[in-house]
């Protein structure tokens, strides 16, 4: 049986990577063999009734390894970075307690890095109607108000990203303090091994394509109707997720259903695009397989048993 602690730390591995890459079905078969389970970091999967367009384990998968952080809200609910943190450290912990190896997995940037960094992450309660009066101002002067009050979380943030500048004017306007100054980073509790897969982008390109058809095929847009019907609004941020709005312009007759495909296909390129980018600025601390390689996961599997084995 693998170690489960290395130098006096608990073991947590990670697997990082762009949508559609293969970071699903490795977790699956790594944490089999190792008697893990698996905590994700993938914001999609946390809305209850938004499986299809989510392409969510199914009962099978999480029959054969249990799953965290999946289904653990309303689409309708929002989880901030600090309420996933605390739930996803809690299920790590009671992972670890349970004499299991915790797999951490998933593609949203920022809670693997919350994780792995040790992020301090201010806890403060979503306040609605603030919400509200700083969207009214616009995504320019939202970014310009944030760069006089907190210049790091300004640099930081892309200004299209309206939500995470909201989000930031928020901690900054409620708590009194800059943002920056309570995401303050400590040593995290773990001792980590990242894994990153990555492949050619017309190859994944195409992984992708075949997904979204797959998506379609198995009733993403029954899934959508459904969920209007239950009175869940295109406003909510779960229903911006890739998928969701593009099929909700079509059941608003705004597009074709051919139109539709095309841009969830785009808009799924661009984003992982997007996921490429931000794990290679980790290059140093992410250990790298090209799933096209001749015998990548060989190699990632001696790499993984050499890591466990090997007491520092």
């Amino acid at each position: 049986m693998a170690s489960l602690r290395r130098s006096g730390y608990p073991i947590l591995l990670v697997i990082v990577g762009p949508t559609g890459v293969g970071k699903t079905a490795l977790s699956l078969e790594l944490a089999a063999q190792f008697n893990g389970e698996i905590i994700s970091a993938d914001s999609r999967l946390f809305y209850r009734g938004m499986d299809i367009g989510t392409d969510k384990p199914g009962p099978e998968a999480r029959a054969l390894v249990p799953h965290h952080m999946i289904d653990i809200c309303r689409p309708d609910e929002t989880v901030s970075l600090g309420q996933y943190k605390r739930i996803a450290m809690s299920a790590i912990r009671s992972t670890i307690g349970r004499g299991h190896l915790p797999f951490l997995v998933g593609g949203t940037g920022q809670y693997v890095k919350a994780i792995v960094e040790g992020w301090r992450i201010p806890e403060i309660a979503p306040r609605a109607r603030l919400r509200e009066a700083l969207a009214t101002l616009g995504g320019v002067e939202l970014h310009r108000w944030l760069a006089q009050l907190d210049p790091m979380s300004a640099g930081s943030i892309d200004a299209r990203n309206v939500r995470r500048v909201i989000r930031a004017l928020e901690v900054t306007l409620v708590s009194g303090r800059p943002m920056s100054q309570m995401q303050r980073k400590t040593p995290p509790e773990f001792d980590i091994i990242m894994l990153g897969l990555h492949c050619d982008r017309d190859l994944l390109y195409e992984r992708i394509d075949a997904r979204v058809d797959r998506m379609l095929a198995n009733g993403l847009v029954d899934e959508v109707k459904r969920l209007r019907e239950q009175g869940y609004g295109c406003d909510l941020p779960a229903m911006s997720g890739l998928g969701y709005r593009q099929v909700w312009a079509y059941l608003d007759g705004e597009t074709n259903l051919e139109e539709c495909v095309e841009r969830i296909k785009f808009e799924t390129h661009r984003f992982a695009r997007q996921q490429h980018n931000w794990f290679r600025q980790d290059d140093e601390r992410i250990r790298w397989y090209d799933v096209l390689d001749l015998g990548w996961q060989s190699r990632l599997m001696q790499d993984v048993e050499q890591f466990l084995s090997n007491e520092r």
